[in-house]
């Protein structure tokens, strides 16, 4: 990796982490730069201004983190609902890059700013779009394979489970990790009943 690379890629981890922890309107540059010790000239260089720097956060962090971890378990599921129930236990219960008291990312920068910033929207729909066709998809292919009932509606299901996993997030932030197993005891209930 190039210096300039590197020190791309520290400006967007460096201020992924500061976003996470304090929001997007409350993270300045100025706030960016003291982290991650590089200069304003080399934070302009990489970024325009904060919105450009958000696209990029929005495309090259949490994008490629929700392929990883939401996306990638469902490409390939033969047994949807056992997938679809496990990769959302591992996202509330084990993945390295949540902390309950800070919520979901993507879910917090949809709250904060999806409706007042249309290109950060764009592209963060783009991302929940992807998850949201994942979850449709692996419904389609285990309706495909016998094991989801025909009259089931994968879109519908992908929405009810990733507006459930929103809200879980959300609530987490007040009432701790405690709350996610409540989600995750009604989600393998709900999924049960799609076969």
């Amino acid at each position: 990796m190039s210096k300039a690379a590197e020190t791309r890629h520290t400006i967007l981890h460096k201020a992924f982490e500061l976003i996470y922890r304090n929001g997007f309107q409350a993270t300045s540059i100025d706030t960016i730069i003291a982290t991650t010790q590089v200069t304003k000239g080399a934070f302009f260089y990489h970024f325009r201004n904060k919105e450009e720097m958000g696209l990029a956060l929005i495309n090259e962090v949490i994008k490629p983190t929700m392929e990883e971890s939401f996306i990638r378990p469902l490409i390939n599921s033969d047994q949807p609902a056992d997938d679809i129930y496990l990769m959302m236990k591992h996202l509330l219960q084990t993945a390295p890059f949540f902390q309950a008291e800070y919520g979901c990312p993507a879910v917090n920068l949809v709250n904060e700013v999806a409706a007042s910033n249309d290109s950060l929207h764009q592209a963060l729909y783009a991302v929940m779009s992807q998850c949201l066709q994942a979850v449709s998809s692996s419904i389609q292919r285990g309706q495909a394979l016998g094991q989801i009932r025909d009259d089931v509606d994968g879109a519908q299901v992908a929405n009810f489970i990733m507006i459930g996993y929103s809200g879980t997030r959300n609530m987490g932030k007040l009432f701790g990790a405690a709350c996610y197993q409540t989600y995750l005891n009604e989600l393998k209930r709900y999924l049960n009943q799609l076969t």
